[in-house]
């Protein structure tokens, strides 16, 4: 498993009974986990004494209850700064686990030694846009909501992105890409977060399983001659770190050498030192 261990201003304090306890800089928030299903005796008074608990509601979705937190507050990750809202869905717009992944992909783009054009599809508020951006590379950052892609404009320029070359589009990402085909345009790096069901602003409809292996073949023909990675996470539950790897083994991989590999995610718990899984993420590297 891979730690996202190199937070300051992120921690998650404790789990237990299907609800995590976790410190947003200053801001303490409970919030549902469905991995959560061992039972800890709650030690911390945090449990009690928090800024706000997401209760899931038996109808399906839920609500925020006893919210003590700004409409919008700031943490930082390195160089890195990103707002954070409470949102409808238990969310707050930012995934701590994908800290490691955005150290990949800086490291990736700085020992390139080159210019480097990356495409981040299903970019959500821009966690790796702005990773990406901070090490040099241009970006392209696609998603169908055009809320979240406002959102992603916040993060690059309270990261002091703003001038850097990010460009923004609100699109389908199959459609998107199939353009991209037709133009010709190629790229050094891809990273793909896609949801298991979504929409897309024309009111297409996506689901994972009948669509991402071929967005996958789709996506490696817009890889450069010389490509430097290709990232797929998920959070779909049953699709293996083992089949993520296999798709890009037969897609990304095929004919350009490198390797595969991929593995789970994860955050550690304060209170039992152990970690706590958080999706998968599968990676095709070049071996330059």
């Amino acid at each position: 498993m891979r730690v996202s261990d190199k937070w300051k201003d992120y921690e998650v304090l404790d789990a237990s009974d299907g609800e995590k306890l976790e410190k947003w800089g200053k801001y303490v928030l409970v919030r549902p986990d469905p991995q959560v299903i061992w039972s800890t005796k709650r030690t911390d008074r945090r449990w009690n004494d928090q800024d706000g608990r997401y209760l899931r509601s038996s109808e399906g979705g839920g609500h925020w209850e006893g919210l003590k937190v700004p409409a919008v507050w700031q943490i930082n990750y390195r160089t890195l700064k990103f707002n954070l809202k409470p949102m409808g869905f238990k969310h707050t717009g930012l995934f701590p686990e994908q800290a490691v992944n955005w150290d990949f992909l800086a490291d990736k783009i700085k020992s390139a030694g080159r210019p480097v054009k990356v495409l981040n599809l299903f970019a959500y508020t821009g966690g790796a846009t702005v990773a990406c951006a901070a090490a040099g590379a241009q970006v392209v950052h696609v998603d169908a909501s055009k809320g979240m892609v406002a959102w992603a404009k916040e993060n690059a320029a309270e990261s002091g992105l703003g001038d850097k070359p990010i460009r923004y589009i609100v699109d389908d990402c199959i459609k998107f890409v199939a353009r991209e085909q037709r133009r010709g345009n190629r790229y050094d790096g891809i990273i793909m977060d896609p949801p298991s069901y979504g929409r897309g602003p024309g009111g297409e409809v996506w689901k994972l399983e009948e669509k991402l292996f071929g967005l996958l073949e789709m996506c490696a023909s817009l890889m450069t001659d010389e490509p430097l990675f290709f990232l797929l996470n998920s959070y779909t539950t049953g699709l293996s770190p083992s089949v993520m790897s296999y798709m890009l083994g037969v897609t990304a991989a095929k004919g350009r050498g490198g390797r595969v590999w991929a593995d789970e995610l994860g955050l550690r718990v304060k209170s039992t030192g152990l970690v706590l899984p958080c999706g998968a993420s599968a990676v095709w590297e070049s071996g330059r």
